[in-house]
């Protein structure tokens, strides 16, 4: 009795294993039917590639198993409804917001699916010079919410003292024009526009050059003539006692120069270096009686040579006074530089045809003509005699540039104010 109740638990037993064994089985056979029926899919979604197994029966169906909405922007390598297919590459590259900006003015919301700068300026259609100011280079890549800002050039007239250009900027403001440029203001300087204006581009930015120099003059002062009454002489007959000589006068004037030209003049001081003397002539007043015509003929006759010897002196004296004037020189204090024939591109000849190169120890100074004549001789302190023989671009108003052998005595000499006087 007790063996057929264990036999009967046994075989109990081994029913139910082969019954879940069964259950095992046919649960596994379904799961690999189920998986081995699912279609493999390649999808790329924003530069990232991955092998699926799906059962979705469309692209749509696909992505949201993925996880994924597709927006009116996204970039999306089929339609929603195309069915998925065994082996299929879906690629889907998300859209991407940002806010541009052209010339701070016009700021303008895109979606884009371009991965770099450069990309989505084509996509647009966007194009921009290299002299255009754009805030991220060409390879930067897009990201969600950024901000690029082009600021596009545009032409300015700036004149800088006598010179002129059109030049391409970028700037805001007039003093961001200025530092773009390398021009500095100095303290004197004037300007059509305050450096914190907006920049315009249809008006000159102009600067006005000024500056102040000392003009050191000296001035001849006439003599006066006295006349004194001799009745030694004979009635008319004049003799000079003492000559006269002129005096001298230093005058100081603060001069005002815009862009190289004077525009004001004003007196600082007046020095007296020398005293004028005066003339003294003598005036006959001697009434000589008169005689017989006999007696008075060579008596006039001697009166007259005396009188016409008196008058030839007297004239020589004057014209003698006149031919020794040797002070009148025109002296000017002016800006002194220095330079050599042996810059870059220089021909070593001046404007004159003195060839510097040939002839290195000579004295040739390049000047203003307007202020002192080509072909002029002239004596600058520091210097000595020289020829005012060429002239140069920035050689301007009260300005000279002293040719000196090497280079190395140009730089020594740098740029001071110097004592020069016009010989002729």
């Amino acid at each position: 009795m007790k063996i057929g109740n264990r036999l009967k638990s046994a075989i109990s037993h081994m029913m139910v294993w082969a019954t879940v064994i069964a259950v095992l089985c046919i649960a596994f056979l379904v799961t690999v039917s189920y998986e081995a029926t699912k279609a493999s899919v390649q999808v790329t979604q924003n530069g990232q590639k991955e092998l699926i197994r799906t059962h979705a029966d469309t692209i749509e169906e696909l992505l949201s198993e993925l996880g994924v909405t597709v927006q009116q922007h996204d970039e999306l390598s089929h339609k929603l409804t195309d069915p998925v297919k065994y082996g299929m590459d879906v690629t889907y590259i998300a859209s991407k917001s940002i806010n541009l900006a052209i010339d701070r003015n016009h700021r303008e919301q895109y979606y884009t699916t371009a991965s770099t700068v450069g990309e989505f300026f084509e996509q647009e259609g966007l194009e921009f010079e290299e002299r255009d100011e754009v805030s991220h280079d060409q390879d930067t890549r897009i990201e969600q919410g950024m901000d690029i800002e082009v600021q596009k050039a545009f032409q300015v007239t700036l004149k800088d003292g006598k010179d002129s250009e059109k030049v391409w900027s970028t700037a805001s403001t007039v003093s961001e024009l200025l530092e773009d440029q390398g021009v500095e203001l100095n303290k004197l300087d004037e300007m059509n526009l305050d450096p914190n204006d907006p920049l315009p581009s249809d008006k000159p930015v102009t600067i006005t050059r000024v500056e102040k120099v000392t003009d050191i003059v000296e001035e001849e002062v006439d003599y006066t003539v006295e006349t004194k009454k001799d009745g030694s002489l004979p009635k008319g007959e004049k003799k000079v006692v003492s000559s006269g000589e002129k005096g001298l006068v230093t005058k100081e004037y603060e001069v005002v120069l815009k862009n190289g030209e004077e525009t004001s003049r004003e007196l600082v001081e007046e020095n007296v270096e020398k005293e004028s003397k005066k003339e003294v002539v003598a005036l006959g007043t001697k009434v000589e009686e008169k005689a017989t015509a006999s007696a008075s003929t060579p008596s006039s006759s001697s009166s007259s040579s005396v009188s016409s010897s008196s008058k030839s002196t007297a004239s020589q004296a004057s014209t003698t006074v006149s031919r020794n004037d040797t002070s009148g020189a025109k002296t000017l204090y002016m800006h002194a530089t220095a330079y050599t024939a042996d810059c870059s591109g220089c021909s070593g000849v001046t404007a004159t045809g003195i060839n510097l190169k040939a002839n290195p120890d000579k004295k040739v100074v390049a000047v203003d003509p307007s202020v002192i004549p080509l072909g002029s001789r002239v004596w600058v302190e520091g210097y000595g005699h020289a020829i005012a023989g060429d002239t140069g671009g920035a050689i301007s108003g009260n300005r000279i540039d002293l040719f000196v052998p090497s280079k190395s005595q140009a730089l020594n000499f740098g740029s001071k104010n110097v004592k020069v006087k016009i010989l002729d």
